[in-house]
Order: C-alpha cells, then sequence, then structure tokens
C-alpha cells in the first residue's frame, strides 16, 4: 500500500510540477487584439501544404485543422509542437509577414522552461520567412534547452508559412 501511495504521489507531482500555464488562449487574444478578438477561423493543411508543413517541422502538424485569428491587419495563432517529450504551446502575431510576437502560453516539459523569457523570444520579432523556409534572422539557442528552442523556432516558420499561405489567396 506504501509503495503504490509512494507511486501515485510521484505521478502527481511529475503531472503538477511538468506543466506551467503562463497565459491562457484566451489572455493572449485578448492582449494581441486590445478591442475586440476576431471570430477564429480555420486553415485546413490540404494536400498542396502539405509538403511544405513537413519540411518545417519535420512532421506533418497534428491537426488537419489549424485555427488562427485575424483582424486584417495581423493574425495569431496558437500552435503547439512537442519539445523533448511534451508538446510546448506558443502564441505567434504575424503582422506584415513578419513575427510580431512570440509567447510561451503552456510548457510542459521538465527542462528548457527558460524559453518563456522575453530576452528569448524578442530575438523573432521582424523575423520573416525566407524562400527556403528558415528565417530572416538567427535564433540563439539557450544551454540545456535546446530541443525546446527547436520547436518554437519551427512554430515560427510555420505560423509565417501558413500567414503567407492566406494572404496569397485573399
Amino acid at each position: 500500500m506504501r509503495v503504490v501511495l509512494l507511486l501515485l504521489s510521484l505521478l502527481y507531482t511529475d503531472l503538477v510540477f511538468s506543466s506551467s500555464v503562463y497565459l491562457s488562449n484566451e489572455d493572449f487574444l485578448k492582449q494581441t487584439f486590445s478591442s475586440h478578438i476576431p471570430k477564429a477561423k480555420v486553415l485546413w493543411q490540404t494536400k498542396s501544404l502539405k509538403p511544405s508543413i513537413k519540411k518545417i517541422l519535420g512532421h506533418l502538424y497534428e491537426s488537419l485543422r489549424i485555427r488562427y485569428w485575424d483582424d486584417g491587419k495581423k493574425t495569431a495563432w496558437i500552435l503547439e509542437e512537442i519539445g523533448k517529450e511534451k508538446m510546448i504551446t506558443v502564441g505567434i502575431v504575424v503582422k506584415n509577414s513578419q513575427i510580431d510576437k512570440i509567447t510561451i502560453l503552456v510548457f510542459r516539459e521538465s527542462r528548457g522552461w527558460e524559453i518563456r523569457h522575453r530576452f528569448f523570444t524578442q530575438q523573432f520579432y521582424q523575423a520573416q520567412l525566407q524562400p527556403d523556409l528558415q528565417l530572416s534572422k538567427p535564433i540563439d539557442g539557450i544551454s540545456g534547452a535546446t530541443l525546446s528552442v527547436r520547436a518554437v523556432t519551427k512554430l515560427a516558420k510555420l505560423a509565417l508559412f501558413l500567414d503567407q499561405q492566406l494572404r496569397e489567396h485573399e
């Protein structure tokens, strides 16, 4: 019985402490669209988009429908990518075909949480997507957070690519 209780307490501790919600989706959207949050729209992961998405992420995005918010001036994306073992939820704002803001919303890994800080996320400011699907500026890593840094960088590229697809089909 003690062993079972010990195992349950370790599992509970892991669940509680390995997931940190820094900002809710709703609060991210309120910060992004201060006056009025536009209605969520959906971009389908079509056959024509899949090869580029796979090139950016190294795999297809988990969902066939990708939600976004667009007020005509900027788009907001809430995307997820696996770090080392668990999903990282990131809010990304794209304005004028460049990153306007990146916010770590939920971090579930046991290490690499430093990516949520401004010293890391501000590196993405004004980054654009180049034709080879790379960012227009280098992103410095963080020791001990390599996989988390890669995940956020992939999502930044993905948001720029998806925003580009919307603009091309307007």
